[in-house]
Parts: structure tokens; sequence; C-alpha cells
């Protein structure tokens, strides 16, 4: 067994691009990974997973067809698996997500 401690904020400060998720862990079929955010993210949805949004730092908006929900530094939320979202962050913010090894970034949006 590998004796190891994962940094989160640490592996997120340390990034250079917004909106380009690393993978710094995994939990069975989960992956553990940290973003750097700053701006509007695409519209878009995972049909078939759920999508856990930890803020580490800042603050992250994300904006559902009706409403929009502020995350702040230590809060989570849960996105279901098929609900259409778009994540905003004004100002930088820093993330960790957990997802299943087969989320795809944007759901079925094509996007850089």
């Amino acid at each position: 067994m590998m004796n190891q401690t994962i940094d989160l904020l640490e592996h997120a400060e340390a990034l250079d691009d917004y909106w380009a998720p690393r993978v710094v862990g995994q939990v069975n079929d989960q992956y553990i990974k940290v973003a750097k955010l700053k701006g509007a993210f695409t519209w878009h949805q995972h049909d078939d997973e759920d999508e856990l949004f930890l803020v580490l730092k800042g603050c992250l908006h994300i904006e559902f067809e009706h409403e929009t929900i502020e995350l702040n530094q230590g809060a989570f939320f849960v996105v279901p698996r098929g609900t259409p979202h778009k994540p905003v962050a004004h100002e930088e913010c820093l993330i960790a997500l957990i997802e299943t090894v087969t989320t795809k970034h944007t759901g079925d949006v094509e996007s850089p």
C-alpha cells in the first residue's frame, strides 16, 4: 500500500490553464480532479453521470435553466446526471471535481 497524501489546493494552484482539469487521484471508478476556473464555461450535461464540484478557493456559480447556485470556499454541490448546467467563475476559482472515469469534460457538447 502506498502512503501518499494529496494537497488538492496545492495541485490546483500549480495549474497554468483555466478549464483544464487534471486528475490527481482515483477512488474505485471515480476520478478526483482539480481545476482552475475563470470566466464562463459552456452549457453542457452529463447524461449518465453525476458531477461533484468542491470549491477549494474563491467562489463558483453554477447556472441551471431556472436558477443559479453560489458555492463558496469549502462548499460542494452535486449536479445530477442529465441536468444542463454552466459553471461560471467571475474571479479566479480553484475547485476539485469528483466524477466517474467515463465522464466527458463537456458531456456531448463539442468545445475546445
